[in-house]
């Protein structure tokens, strides 16, 4: 099985599941930036994600990018269109190439309904996003700035991390190529406050930064002072 991620949809579905999707999906790729779904769109075709990584985003009305989620391989994608048949609720990005299995909304629905384990792992996958976003939303009344771009980053690390490379070293890379554009985006504030949060950070040891460059250099860390 590829390397998806960790409690994913692909990863959660059984050998034979999985095995039935892929024989009905067709395959196709987007390069980074490439849009895959735009929000308010009238339309129910679905997709796995089966390399690569996407943004879910909202546009914002002062302008910019509310960014909601970013999914990693193995992601189901696009299905609450194909289950009530509403427009999308929000907008779904390439943040590198990225490949896809892709599945019309009546094969989709054909699917989960021979296949009843599958059924159970979409409610539960609705779930654990919904819990996540109310999640998110408490962050946003109990924590200012630094400690949310804190949380996001230690997320980060722990989904998209690999060990830094330095000689007995506790560093870990973040291999998502996100900008700080974006990163403000994620966690509700304006990009000089995230600029400042990161420069806090920094001046603690926590992190390294570049351009679309992230390094905790101490993820324990960095998880006390998330919290």
């Amino acid at each position: 099985m590829p390397p998806y991620e960790k409690g994913s949809f692909l990863a959660e579905l059984s050998p034979d599941d999985r095995a039935d999707l892929e024989r009905i999906g067709h395959p196709r790729t987007f390069r980074r930036g490439e849009t895959i779904f735009r929000e308010g769109e009238l339309s129910t075709w679905v997709a796995v994600l089966t390399a690569g990584r996407v943004k879910a985003y909202s546009d914002r009305e002062q302008g910019g990018e509310a960014l909601l989620a970013v999914r990693g391989p193995g992601a189901l994608l696009g299905e609450l269109a194909a289950i009530d048949g509403e427009p999308r609720s929000a907008t779904v990005a390439a943040l590198e190439s990225v490949r896809l299995l892709t599945f019309t909304g009546d094969q989709f629905m054909e699917f989960l309904r021979t296949h009843g384990a599958a059924s159970v792992l979409i409610m539960r996958t609705l779930s654990e996003r919904f819990r996540d976003a109310d999640r998110k939303r408490v962050e946003f009344g109990m924590f200012d700035a630094t400690g949310r771009v804190a949380q996001r980053l230690v997320e980060l690390a722990e989904r998209f991390g690999v060990p830094d490379g330095e000689p007995g070293g506790r560093g870990v890379r973040i291999t998502l190529n996100l900008s700080q554009e974006e990163l403000a985006g994620w966690v509700g504030a304006s990009r000089e406050a995230v600029s400042k949060a990161l420069g806090t950070l920094r001046r603690h040891g926590l992190i390294e930064t570049g351009r679309r460059r992230f390094v905790v250099r101490d993820l324990a860390a960095l998880r006390k002072h998330a919290r």
